[in-house]
């Protein structure tokens, strides 16, 4: 009796072992199905899209928005017929536009807001980086200046412009100063956005690994910091270029150079409405070009190295 006992209790534990294993079985078997199939997903998802086709869903809609625009306009012009000194049509802005590249002040105006854009933003980057860092590493300053900084990015950069002519005169100085209190609050409470997401396991991480406070901030915090950080970087750009504008707009003369603004207020003072209109398709080009030469690819490049955006998806 006792044979049949353990014979029967080994039978049932067989079976229990075997129903076990058949159970693993099929979970492993369920998981390389899934596995499998998120490989799938992510190979179509990334050759979805061919880099020509990715450049023309990216540049025709837009191109083809501002054909229709145009053609609108130039339809306006010719049923309504009003007059030319109050609503020029494109061949209009076109001539302009055509007559101030002929005298060589449309290339000038160019490479002179650029020079200055460029040389403010980058002075700007390199005030608003570590301002930012110290930020969000010290509490203290963070409660004490903060509310100011923010203070600050809510300010249009216009307001700076008499205090800077007061104080720096009739100069590039002011231009710049107009620019750098109009980028620096935006990069800094970017970057303060940007930490403020980072998962506390990476200080943790970087602590056990012997990273002092400095090694933290830099080569840990501000690399996982960096979507937040480019987009404070994007919104210094952008008003980097509208201060620029402003205080090239108002302060003209003396030793300033001859920018897009001063073009911008020169045919304003002209009454040439066909030249103001295409400055401002110049300023307006400039910006678009920017974005989608410069930070367009950098923060694809970027959100694809973190898994946010697989290269076939736009």
């Amino acid at each position: 009796m006792l044979p049949d006992t353990l014979t029967a209790e080994t039978r049932n534990t067989h079976a229990a072992v075997t129903t076990a294993d058949g159970a693993d079985d099929r979970a492993a078997s369920e998981l390389r199905t899934l596995e499998s199939g998120l490989d799938a997903l992510q190979s179509v998802a990334v050759t979805e899209k061919s880099p020509w086709r990715r450049f023309l869903d990216s540049v025709l809609p837009p191109v083809l928005l501002l054909i229709a625009l145009t053609a609108a306009w130039q339809f306006y012009v010719v049923i309504a017929q009003p007059r030319p000194d109050l609503a020029p049509g494109p061949l209009d802005v076109a001539a302009s536009m055509a007559e101030l590249w002929s005298d060589g002040r449309l290339q000038l105006a160019v490479l002179t807001s650029l020079e200055r854009g460029g040389i403010g933003f980058l002075i700007a980057v390199a005030i608003g980086t570590p301002l930012g860092l110290l930020l969000a590493e010290w509490r203290l300053l963070r409660r004490a200046l903060g509310p100011l900084l923010s203070g600050l990015q809510v300010l249009p950069s216009v307001a700076w412009v008499p205090a800077a002519i007061l104080w720096f005169g009739l100069s590039d100085a002011t231009v710049y100063f107009v620019i750098l209190m109009g980028a620096i609050p935006s990069i800094a409470n970017g970057l303060v956005a940007g930490v403020d997401q980072v998962p506390p396991q990476l200080r943790r991480v970087g602590t056990v690994l012997g990273a002092n406070r400095g090694q933290l901030a830099t080569l840990i915090v501000l690399p996982a910091a960096m979507p937040g950080y480019f987009a404070g970087l994007k919104q210094g750009w952008a008003f980097s270029w509208r201060s620029l504008m402003a205080a090239e707009i108002i302060t003209m003369g003396g030793t300033i150079g001859f920018g897009l603004g001063s073009m911008l207020q020169q045919s304003r003072e002209l009454a040439d409405l066909s030249a103001v209109l295409a400055t401002i398709l110049v300023i307006l080009a400039i910006g678009i070009l920017v974005e989608l030469v410069f930070f367009a690819p950098i923060e694809r490049r970027l959100l694809r190295r973190r898994g946010l955006r697989p290269g076939g998806i736009r």
